[in-house]
């Protein structure tokens, strides 16, 4: 009974905001970001390892994975970034101020 009454709450409070504000608009999607999911499951899976076994060869495995993960997310972005630019570029030059 108890369970039932704080299961109406729950749903009352996950409800209420959602009509009441309507809901969240995300961010702008960051299309870079999608070809990294190989990299996210090496760095999870390093450091799941880490958990089970928190010996200093798994800590130095984790910060190997993540040092190379950040390098990769890093370059990525870079290489987005440029592409935008050289985009925005080529545009200014043709006097294209708002590419359709």
């Amino acid at each position: 009974m108890i369970a039932r009454a704080w299961k109406n709450i729950e749903e009352i409070i996950k409800t209420l905001p959602k009509e009441s504000l309507g809901l969240y608009e995300l961010k702008q999607h960051k299309p870079w970001f999608d070809e990294c999911s190989w990299f996210l499951e090496q760095r999870m899976h390093s450091k799941m390892q880490w958990f089970q076994d928190p010996d200093q060869i798994s800590v130095d495995n984790l910060n190997n994975v993540k040092h190379e993960v950040s390098g990769h997310f890093r370059n990525k972005k870079k290489e987005c970034l440029k592409a935008k630019f050289d985009e925005l570029e080529t545009n200014s030059k043709a006097k294209n101020i708002r590419p359709v």
